[in-house]
């Protein structure tokens, strides 16, 4: 059984064994057990289930996915929608500023912030502080860290090439980006 969070309509992992009795956040469609919550499935007793998780706030810390909204000479402006792996309902999103010194962990004097981040680009970071009344501190000062998603000037999705570059596959333009390491590499 694996302990990934399962998205609604996402076939469940299960063991070639009898079916398990379904409770809660799980349902057969084309004679496989499917989510219909988001979460991990856990045995309670004999029965399986997906149990509603409840999504929080960040602390410090805390691994976020957000889009960027806005750029500025000296910090990026996410809308901060999956806290530590659980998306956030629509419209309760949280607002997280990276900070041109917060990029990456050497050379942040040498930081150009429209050189690492576009708008609508989508980007992993982890939470450093609460900042001000409205916002976190957000850091992608680590190599898994960074720009996870982004679209060329053409519309189509960009492979990343090295820690800072990221190519269009259709037109082959090259636009730099502060990378996040692939997960699996």
């Amino acid at each position: 059984m694996s302990s990934d969070f399962l998205l609604p309509g996402q076939p469940v992992p299960l063991a070639k064994d009898p079916l398990p009795q379904l409770g809660k956040g799980l349902y057969i469609k084309d004679s496989q057990v499917r989510a219909s919550l988001v979460g991990v499935p856990r045995y309670e007793e004999s029965t399986l289930a997906i149990t509603r998780v409840r999504p929080h706030p960040p602390a410090p810390n805390s691994v976020v996915l957000g889009t960027v909204t806005r750029l500025s000479p000296i910090q990026a402006l996410l809308s901060v929608s999956v806290v530590d792996g659980i998306p956030l309902p629509p419209g309760e999103e949280f607002t997280g500023v990276i900070r041109s010194q917060d990029v990456r962990a050497t050379e942040k004097d040498k930081v150009k912030i429209g050189d690492c981040f576009r708008g609508g680009d989508v980007v992993r970071g982890v939470v450093i502080s609460l900042g001000d009344a409205r916002s976190y501190f957000v850091t992608t000062a680590r190599n898994d860290l960074g720009v996870i998603f982004a679209t060329s000037e053409a519309g189509h999705t960009m492979e990343p090439v090295s820690w800072q570059v990221r190519r269009c596959p259709k037109t082959g333009s090259i636009e730099k980006r502060k990378c996040a390491k692939p997960e699996g590499l």
